[in-house]
């Protein structure tokens, strides 16, 4: 007597293609380790594929008797994580963290060893997140500006500005000063020049999110969490910040002056992955100089007009006092120093 046999179904083979192609695969309804042109039975197969470094994808995939079935996957890359969130790189090489929004106490406490009386301590309050210039500006960054851009000279720019050393701006405009070290900060610029550089970059990268940051998202990023002097507690040590060591802040310990700028990025950043906050050169921001309210304010951008916008950080030259979180400089915007660049910030 013959006895029938139910059929087994024709096999079907599944190949994947991974973009990375070294991509991990894994089927993940079954035991079998996936490899290439797997023989499977029909059904549904839940496909993962995955990398370090890349957003995982999963996938049901439905294979039909007899079927060879080819499966495609391009993983996105993850956004590198530093300190505050997120960072991107723009078009030019100018690398961006995302700084969260937040409330701190802005200004220095009275106790504060050498502050100044303009550092009216009071609560700010910014309500959204922005993107920060991890660096500031480099002079490899400026000279594509200044390379790709109608302002190459000084008889194209017009202004006829002189700087503090009553030097025609030309001979100063956009120079590092000691180096043409192309990952040095840019010094010798005035604040009118980084609104023109600014210009510059929102065409083109066609948008109009780049700028300054306010005084206020400076001394937010700057101070990442902490209240004290600086980001790195009660003292700012030479091998921490490029800053005159003959001068060290309060009671703590002399260094060495290197009587120039550095590369940027030398030192270890603060907690929101931000370098040289303090110190290599100070940093121009959006506002014109006004005195503090001690009231609590919301997003401040500064007096509507002034004589002086409002510079932070400290430079190469500075005493170590000069470096501190809630330090404010003031300077004509015209004004051009060797010791003196800038940072950006995106809005979203």
């Amino acid at each position: 007597m013959a006895y029938l046999t139910p059929e087994k179904p024709k096999i079907a083979r599944l190949f994947v293609n991974p973009t990375p192609s070294d991509a991990r695969i894994r089927i993940l309804n079954i035991n079998p380790v996936y490899e290439r042109g797997i023989d499977l039975e029909p059904g549904n197969y839940h496909v993962e594929v995955s990398k370090e470094g890349y957003k995982t994808e999963k996938r049901w995939v439905e294979l039909a008797a007899g079927e060879d079935r080819y499966e495609s996957f391009r993983l996105e890359k993850k956004p590198e994580i530093v300190g505050g969130g997120p960072v991107f790189t723009n078009s030019i090489g100018m690398k961006f963290v995302r700084i969260p929004a937040g409330t701190f106490m802005m200004g220095s406490p009275s106790s504060e060893q050498e502050r100044y009386l303009y550092e009216t301590q009071h609560r700010v309050t910014l309500s959204k997140p922005f993107y920060m210039q991890t660096t500031e500006v480099t002079v490899g960054q400026w000279q594509q500006f200044i390379s790709d851009s109608k302002y190459k000279t000084e008889a194209e720019r017009g202004d006829g500005a002189m700087n503090i050393y009553g030097k025609k701006k030309d001979a100063y405009w956009g120079n590092p000063y000691f180096s043409q070290s192309k990952d040095h900060p840019v010094t010798c610029v005035s604040w009118n020049d980084c609104r023109e550089f600014i210009q510059w970059l929102n065409r083109k990268e066609d948008m109009a999110k780049y700028r300054l940051p306010t005084e206020a998202e400076w001394e937010y990023a700057c101070r990442a969490g902490t209240t004290t002097p600086f980001n790195t507690g009660n003292c700012l040590s030479v091998k921490e910040a490029n800053y005159d060591g003959n001068y060290p802040y309060a009671r703590c310990s002399e260094g060495q002056f290197r009587e120039r700028t550095i590369s940027v990025a030398s030192f270890l950043p603060n907690a929101w992955g931000l370098y040289d906050m303090h110190g290599n050169v100070l940093e121009w921001c959006q506002d014109w100089f006004g005195d503090d309210s001690s009231n609590a304010v919301t997003d401040p951008s500064g007096p509507t007009s002034g004589k002086a916008r409002v510079c932070r950080g400290g430079g190469w030259e500075c005493h170590a006092s000069f470096c501190r979180s809630a330090q404010r400089t003031t300077l004509p915007p015209y004004d051009r120093l060797n010791c003196l660049g800038f940072r950006l910030v995106r809005d979203f």
